[in-house]
């Protein structure tokens, strides 16, 4: 019985890691198509077009970001995206030809580009 019960955990741990990567892989797909030319593969404002905006693309590795996305996971991108500061993001990626194709976010989108940035600020610091 105790084997069994072993042996369960383990295939859930595999069942658990395949679901993280997917929504992970999810997150990161996210980041790369809509934020990343902003704020850099790195995620420390320094994409191609990080210095066209007034203010710049800021750095999203800070302590200060790092303890804002933790302390209210999933608001910070969603507010965000869904309500940039006046025409500031449009405005950037207008004035530079940069043209994204809409997107229907829902809950799950924004849990896993929070996740996909919480882990990439994790290592980065």
């Amino acid at each position: 019985m105790n084997r069994i019960f072993i042996a369960s955990l383990g295939v859930l741990a595999l069942v658990h890691t395949s679901l993280s990567f997917a929504e992970n892989a999810n997150g990161k797909q996210l980041y790369f198509q809509r934020c990343a030319m902003c704020h850099g593969a790195d995620i420390k404002g320094t994409g191609p077009l990080a210095h066209k905006s007034s203010p710049p693309a800021p750095d999203l590795t800070t302590a200060a970001f790092k303890k804002r996305l933790s302390d209210y996971p999933g608001v910070i991108v969603s507010s965000v995206i869904l309500r940039p500061n006046g025409d500031l993001i449009p405005r950037t990626l207008r004035e530079n030809g940069v043209k994204i194709a809409p997107f229907a976010w829902g809950v799950k989108d924004f849990r896993d580009l929070n996740q996909y940035m919480t882990e990439v600020i994790a290592k980065a610091r």
